[in-house]
């Protein structure tokens, strides 16, 4: 009997296979902190006393949702959500000087609950939608 070079086991490609899933779910939680981060510092910029700036942060959550619900699936997408919970929620904590990014008004309300609610969009959204014809058939 020949043995089986190491490449070619049969626990190589489920191997690889983890190792792909692991290394998506971190680039979805480094996207979601990423992301967080430009909302929460971007979301208080008006224009005209217009609420651009949340605007745009809740367009850019929407954008990162929905791409890594595309990309590779919903645990990527939650993994998203928790990297952009979890930054979000640390700047809205009361900095060393008594400073807050993210106060507890209107604005901040949206920003916070919204970009929850967003993430959850992206997660209930058809499932046919992310499906390419070609690997329908």
């Amino acid at each position: 009997m020949i043995p089986t070079p190491p490449h070619h086991s049969p626990s190589a490609p489920r191997r690889s296979g983890v190792l792909l899933v692991v290394w998506r779910l971190v680039l979805g939680l480094l996207l979601g902190g990423v992301v967080g981060l430009i909302g929460t510092v971007g979301h208080r910029m008006a224009w005209w006393d217009l609420p651009l700036g949340l605007a745009l942060a809740l367009a850019l959550t929407l954008s990162a949702a929905v791409l890594c619900r595309a990309w590779a699936g919903v645990g990527t997408l939650l993994a998203c959500g928790a990297g952009w919970l979890v930054t979000v929620q640390l700047l809205a904590a009361e900095g060393p000087g008594g400073d807050v990014l993210v106060p507890a008004d209107t604005v901040g309300y949206v920003w916070t609950y919204g970009g929850l609610l967003l993430f959850a969009v992206a997660a209930f959204l058809p499932r046919r939608w992310f499906v390419d014809d070609a690997d329908a058939g």
